[in-house]
């Protein structure tokens, strides 16, 4: 059976990821490359986030899925809708006009904007498409169509979702330390925690569990390993603020 999309609905996927090593919040971007039919122009050459129409049959939340799992393989992550962007003329920048006339998409497509948090070391880069790469989310190549706005809306929205919910787990490995929490929370929301405060608060919670392990080859003196258990959280939740910074 052929796939039927809908030529003025799509997804778009705004997918973070957090560096450990350079304490870096991520975006992951994929390029966008059209030459001239000659081959001696380049006609567009910027990043976007990975999208695409729906198919007839999908919900949203299926297309978005998709996308994610065409682009990276994963399927099981945290994943929120968060906006629908429809201004008439969102698509009507000269390059977009190049490669939507290429692609002979639709001009007037309205988005649904998902994020999903993932964790960097679940992605092979070399096996995605349209060479996609990491991008710190302060330092942001060129982009196409109206993505920077989209991306930004993205990141208003985990700032304060980060703060209600231990979503930030999803972005870290199984297994963590008190410090890369807090290095996690400083990069997403852009401020400075004082340590000992935010240490006791989190080591206090029955979510964050100790375990019989500490780091290995590192040069300083290794820290304790903690994980986060999504269990214990939910038969506990209640809604207010995770962490008070």
């Amino acid at each position: 059976m052929e796939l039927k999309k809908n030529p003025n609905i799509s997804v778009d996927c705004v997918v973070f990821g957090y560096d450990t090593t350079t304490k870096s919040l991520n975006l992951l971007l994929i390029n966008r490359y059209l030459e001239s039919a000659s081959g001696n122009e380049v006609l567009v050459d910027d990043y976007v986030l990975t999208g695409y129409h729906i198919y007839e049959h999908e919900t949203l939340d299926d297309s978005a899925t998709r996308v994610l799992k065409e682009l990276t393989g994963l399927t099981n992550t945290y994943k929120k809708q968060f906006k629908a962007f429809g201004d008439p003329d969102r698509l009507k920048n000269e390059k977009d006009i190049t490669w939507i006339n290429n692609e002979k998409f639709n001009f007037r497509t309205v988005t649904i904007a998902y994020y999903f948090l993932v964790k960097t070391e679940d992605v092979d880069l070399e096996k995605t498409k349209h060479n996609a790469k990491w991008f710190p989310v302060a330092e942001l190549p060129t982009l196409g169509f109206d993505h920077k706005q989209i991306i930004l809306e993205a990141y208003e929205d985990l700032k304060i979702k980060c703060l209600a919910e231990p979503i930030i787990f999803e972005l870290l490995p199984d297994k963590f330390t008190i410090n890369d929490v807090q290095d996690l929370y400083e990069s997403i929301l852009d401020i400075e925690i004082d340590n000992r405060n935010f240490r006791r608060k989190l080591i206090n919670k029955k979510y964050i569990i100790p375990l019989d392990e500490k780091q290995v080859g590192v040069s300083k003196k290794p820290a304790q390993l903690y994980m986060f258990s999504k269990d214990v959280y939910e038969k506990m939740y209640q809604k207010n603020y995770l962490i008070n910074i």
